[in-house]
């Protein structure tokens, strides 16, 4: 039986390296990356000779179309672009250009060399923006309001997927993750810079200050090694195409208790202090997400709890600081 072609793009990051992890242990795939560049693949290093790693940037589209043809995928899991909320706000115009056109020459070149493999389109929570309380767990059908240019970027992301399903019957599957965490993940982000802190000031490597943001928040966090699992069901035919899933655990967990239980995990004796600048211009106190449509469709279960994903985030940045 001939092999199916699996393409990620973005794959050397936090989420492509683990989707990529995930699919090796599959039989019967061939897998193939993309990135802008193949000089820093750590992320990789668990499957770097099984897979074949293009180098290419989405944003230029006779580079892309070139790539597709080469690669004929039957699968495509885009998960390339700028995935900092806080950075939209300094440089909205390259957020877009890389989160929109990436995708858009992808869409052209399926469409142009008459190709359909399963795109499953990496879109985000963050589209759903000022969610009211009443209105929790938030669900698909939940009124879009945005709260940054990355979120609206998303909501281009999304849209474009769904009319390019109506005006071409490609095979788009749109997935809308809430907070995913896990090893690999990037400091910028809060569980990860926590865990991050946490590790250095064990090396003293930093003073025995923590410092936060918003710790009132409570978001909906799934570990990253169960969020790959989704994607893969999404483009193994279990998802309708031109369809929208939200991904998430569906319980919401305060950022204060997020950072008590990490600081539990160590010996270490600490201050926390507020930082401003880790402060989001417009912030949602409570973001939890309603799972049931997908978990319907596919039978998803989460594996991972809270308790071992932590640790494994903290050990990793333990491993990365000595």
């Amino acid at each position: 039986m001939k092999k199916q072609r699996v393409l990620i793009t973005g794959i050397s990051g936090f989420v492509g390296s683990h989707l990529a992890d995930f699919l090796l242990t599959k039989k019967k795939l061939e897998v193939f990356g993309i990135d802008l560049s193949t000089a820093k693949v750590d992320n990789l290093e668990n499957c770097f000779n099984y897979i074949k790693l293009f180098s290419c940037d989405l944003t230029e589209s006779i580079s892309v179309r070139k790539l597709i043809k080469e690669i004929k995928p039957d699968k495509i899991f885009h998960l390339a672009g700028r995935p900092f909320v806080e950075d939209s706000w300094s440089i909205p115009q390259k957020t877009f250009v890389v989160n929109v056109f990436a995708e858009l020459n992808i869409l052209n070149s399926l469409v142009e060399l008459k190709l359909n493999p399963w795109f499953q389109i990496a879109c985000s929570s963050e589209e759903y923006g000022l969610a009211v309380k009443k209105e929790l767990p938030i669900s698909e059908k939940n009124e879009l309001r945005p709260l940054s240019p990355y979120a609206v970027s998303k909501i281009a992301q999304d849209y474009l997927g769904y009319q390019y399903y109506k005006s071409y019957g490609l095979r788009v599957v749109r997935t809308r993750p809430f907070n995913h965490i896990g090893p690999r993940q990037n400091e910028n982000f809060v569980v990860s810079n926590f865990a991050k802190q946490i590790a250095l000031i064990e090396a003293g490597k930093q003073p025995p200050i923590i410092k936060v943001g918003n710790l009132n928040a409570i978001r909906d966090f799934t570990d990253v090694r169960d969020i790959v699992k989704a994607y893969w069901l999404c483009a193994s035919g279990k998802c309708e195409a031109g369809e929208v899933y939200n991904l998430c655990s569906g319980k919401g967990y305060r950022i204060s208790k997020i950072l008590e239980i990490l600081i539990s995990l160590s010996k270490i004796k600490v201050k926390i202090q507020r930082d401003p600048k880790r402060m989001r211009p417009s912030d949602v106190p409570v973001w939890v997400g309603d799972n049931r449509k997908f978990v319907k469709q596919t039978g998803w279960k989460l594996e991972y709890s809270l308790e071992e994903t932590l640790p494994d985030i903290l050990n990793y940045w333990r491993e990365k600081v000595r």
